[in-house]
């Protein structure tokens, strides 16, 4: 049999041809198709088609049927991932810790402008951002350096580090990462340690930036 969509001669059994060309004949079937491709490419149904990854923009084949479920379409699950953390709305955690840095640093610095576990300098959440010293800081737990929920989320979290990084060298802010994963629970005490390396850092950024303006 030839096929009515691409023209190829095919085989079928004697009985496939018969009850073809019989339900051809009767109505029930209009044409003969070597298979499946051809028989959907002929309805003009489209089985993949091309899109653009919505986090890094890659051009990719995506199923028809996958684009009905979302419209969004990304690339690879670290994309996904880097979307969502930086457009989510809902669902934030912040630890004690964060908690706590939080209320010590609006009583030492009042006046300051501080921002905390805000998206709107990088378009990605920030722990703490110190707007006018364009200072920010992010205090990584052992999430960051231990694949505690396996190999690809830890790959995944490394790679929204990297991104967030190169987001605020872009934008002139200066990031400062400060490991906090040997903190296996919040207590004030041991979290005085991270709170004196971020005064010490703030303090050299001000003096640095009057003395510029001097």
């Amino acid at each position: 049999m030839n096929c009515d969509y691409c023209g190829e001669g095919f085989e079928v059994t004697n009985e496939k041809f018969n009850r073809s060309k019989y339900e051809k004949k009767v109505g029930k079937q209009e044409n003969f198709y070597c298979g499946k491709k051809c028989r959907l490419n002929a309805r003009g149904f489209k089985q993949r088609q091309e899109v653009e990854c919505k986090n890094c923009g890659k051009k990719f084949m995506k199923l028809f049927s996958e684009l009905q479920k979302t419209p969004n379409s990304f690339c690879s699950r670290s994309c996904s991932g880097t979307y969502n953390n930086k457009h989510r709305t809902h669902g934030y955690r912040r630890s004690k810790l964060e908690a706590w840095l939080e209320d010590e640093l609006i009583k030492l610095y009042p006046k300051e402008k501080i921002l905390f576990n805000q998206k709107e300098a990088i378009g990605s959440e920030l722990d703490i951002h110190f707007v006018d010293l364009d200072l920010a800081f992010e205090l990584n737990g052992i999430f960051h350096y231990e694949p505690i929920f396996g190999d690809k989320k830890l790959k995944q979290t490394q790679e929204n580090d990297k991104g967030k990084f190169q987001a605020c060298i872009e934008k002139g802010i200066n990031l400062c990462i400060i490991d906090t994963s040997k903190q296996k629970y919040f207590k004030p005490a041991s979290s005085k340690e991270f709170l004196d390396i971020i005064l010490k850092i703030v303090e050299e950024r001000k003096s640095s930036i009057l003395g510029l303006n001097q």
